[in-house]
């Protein structure tokens, strides 16, 4: 039971990925995991079910950056730095997934939908912390524009490494304070 519960969440995971989760229905949920629909429903009574499923199942295998750590880093410049090495790369690492449910986003059952939305405003609070007040807005938004996936897949798309990219965002923050 367990072996067909988890190759049910794991095409769930594979449609997400590829397709996008607007685009992936129960049928075809089922029919990549090899079963019926009825059995798809034994196990996930419906969309919202199946869909928390897959994404512990995912987020398992794809933890986000720890925040947590993040904020014992006492220097705004190194903190800024630091995440932004890290993240750059788990966007690397996650990018197909990450841009379809950024697509879908309005799709998503609520409470996935809201911790996805929820994230980057996360990493902002953390961000923030020890920097000087003056010009507190543009470094608000420097901060929020440095951490967006939009953000890191322009550069990418220019050709620049992710360590090449932080570096250039970490000036940009601290710049915008100046």
């Amino acid at each position: 039971m367990d072996r067909t519960r988890q190759r049910i969440t794991r095409a769930a995971v594979e449609l997400h990925g590829t397709v996008g989760p607007a685009a992936t229905t129960m049928s075809a949920v089922a029919e990549r995991a090899g079963v019926t629909r009825a059995t798809l429903y034994r196990y996930f009574a419906n969309e919202e079910m199946l869909f928390e499923a897959c994404s512990a199942d995912w987020r398992a295998a794809n933890p986000a950056p720890d925040l947590a750590r993040w904020t014992t880093i006492s220097d705004p410049v190194d903190r800024v730095g630091v995440a932004l090495v890290e993240l750059y790369a788990w966007y690397r690492s996650t990018e197909a997934m990450r841009a379809n449910l950024l697509r879908d986003l309005d799709t998503l059952p609520a409470p996935i939908a809201t911790r996805i939305a929820a994230f980057p405003g996360a990493m902002r609070d953390v961000l923030e912390v020890g920097w000087p007040q003056e010009r507190g807005a543009l470094r608000h938004a420097a901060i929020g524009l440095a951490i967006a996936f939009e953000t890191w897949r322009a550069l990418a798309r220019e050709g620049i490494d992710d360590r090449e990219a932080a570096s250039l965002m970490v000036a940009f923050v601290v710049g915008a304070g100046t």
